[in-house]
């Protein structure tokens, strides 16, 4: 039986992982799953502004959410055939993914880009993002013992998205895959 395609993307707040690897699915017909959506579907309000109040929870902070959501993408990886955006997939998936991506851009270009697609101020997203991260930063690293950000070190590919359209993004994760193919 042939193997069945694991990708995983990640990276910081506002780089454009999910966006990018709906993108990647649909172009390669592959299922789409992000773990950080399942834990937004809690919310109901702005994207960075909900996931931030929801991370001062302490559900939102609990080790058993964290574990059951860390579950579910190992369960959807062992089936493949998808395309798994999550900024702590790397480190739950690197004996199950073929590709692992880390996207990464500077703070100020996230923000810009959180900014428009929330509608907000790019003074209050830069704030939103600043918190975001390090709450999930310390969050994270108390439940697991890392911070996520070394991550980008156990990537295959390391993308600056930067000055490039989400089109461009895409096109260079492809042609990075069918390059290792």
């Amino acid at each position: 039986m042939p193997k069945k395609l694991v990708i995983v993307i990640s990276g910081p707040p506002g780089v454009g992982t999910s966006s990018v690897a709906k993108r990647v699915a649909k172009e390669l017909n592959l299922r789409y799953l992000s773990p950080g959506k399942i834990y937004k579907s809690f919310l109901n309000k702005k994207e960075a502004k909900a996931a931030l109040d929801f991370w001062k929870t302490s559900f939102g902070k609990s080790r058993e959410l964290h574990e059951r959501l860390d579950e579910k993408q190992i369960k959807e990886a062992k089936k493949g055939n998808i395309v798994i955006c999550g900024k702590l997939s790397i480190h739950f998936l690197k004996d199950i993914a073929d590709y692992k991506i880390w996207l990464e851009a500077p703070l100020e270009i996230r923000a810009n880009r959180t900014a428009k697609r929330d509608k907000i101020s790019f003074k209050k997203a830069m704030e939103e993002i600043s918190e975001r991260e390090k709450t999930e930063r310390k969050v994270w690293k108390e439940i697991y013992g890392f911070d996520y950000f070394s991550l980008k070190n156990e990537a295959d590919f390391v993308l600056d998205t930067s000055n490039l359209t989400l089109e461009e993004t895409m096109n260079k994760i492809l042609k990075f895959i069918k390059g290792r193919k």
